[in-house]
């Protein structure tokens, strides 16, 4: 709502056969949504504001926006600000998922940029999509919760009567290891190393990335740990609140929308209509109300 609130102050951005104005509009977003998400996690922290500043890189800004300490001197940690500029390089863009599909649709209809990225925001909202890295850490705290023993839920696992299953672990696309979850470990093995964090949930995380590096049965079904798995525990390893996790998606992925809608209004596609295939009956009988 806050994203698609920005068109009230910026109302040309609604023009979208203006490259003037959506180059306009592009620039005023990249420039408000950290800001929103900074301020988002802020609010939710019970935090003041922190101004940007102008004399320092996109993801610098960013960190300092969200984690700077009021009345003390801002020093950014040059390997979590690294391992951030990964995150969100990796998350800019990848293929048509839910969330690029629907800013491409809704975009599709002459929708101004603002309503196209909320739409997309909102695909987010499934858990299927936008909750994945979340569901890792919701995953590992139940596993603290019940003692910690991880060989026991990897018994589960490996239970196809059993109901429960690795969140973080796998891919629908990649059928080996992916190719983003191999850069994000090394940066999250050195965030880790760097802050020195002792913490029992990451332990537990690092145990079952062992196990499924290691086991035939998860080697042989192709059951890496995915991006989402390692985005999770940096996330909280800086101390981001895990139901933000899904707005630090959205701020990686936002470039990726941008380009995607910017290459449809530049080619001038026409608007989205899926085809729908009738698979049901094609004769059946009538039977009058009275008879029912």
């Amino acid at each position: 709502s806050l994203t698609n609130a920005l068109v009230a102050f910026n109302p040309s951005s609604v023009n979208v056969n203006s490259e003037e104005d959506m180059y306009r509009a592009i620039v005023k977003i990249l420039g408000k949504f950290p800001v929103l998400v900074a301020w988002t996690m802020r609010k939710k922290m019970s935090l003041p504001l922190n101004y940007g500043d102008t004399s320092l890189g996109y993801v610098h800004n960013i960190h300092k926006m969200m984690f700077h300490k009021p009345n003390e001197e801002y020093i950014a940690d040059n390997v979590v600000i690294e391992a951030l500029h990964k995150l969100l390089i990796l998350h800019a863009d990848h293929e048509q998922n839910c969330s690029t599909s629907t800013v491409r649709i809704v975009g599709s209809a002459h929708t101004g940029l603002f309503a196209s990225i909320s739409a997309g925001i909102s695909a987010l909202w499934g858990p299927l999509h936008g909750g994945a890295n979340q569901a890792v850490i919701e995953m590992l705290e139940a596993i603290k919760a019940d003692g910690g023993d991880t060989s026991k839920f990897i018994l589960k696992a490996k239970d196809k009567d059993d109901p429960f299953r690795l969140m973080g672990f796998g891919h629908r696309v990649y059928k080996s290891f992916d190719p983003r979850a191999k850069i994000i470990k090394k940066a999250a093995d050195d965030v880790l190393r760097d802050l020195g964090i002792d913490d029992p949930i990451l332990n537990i995380a690092k145990s079952l990335e062992k196990v499924a590096l290691e086991d035939e049965y998860f080697k042989s079904r192709n059951l890496y740990p995915n991006v989402d798995f390692y985005s999770g525990i940096i996330y909280r390893a800086l101390g981001i609140p895990t139901d933000m996790f899904t707005v630090m998606f959205a701020l990686g992925r936002l470039p990726g929308w941008i380009a995607q809608w910017r290459e449809m209004r530049l080619n001038k596609e026409p608007i989205g209509r899926p085809r729908q295939v009738y698979t049901g009956y094609t004769l059946r009988d009538f039977k009058p109300m009275d008879k029912r």
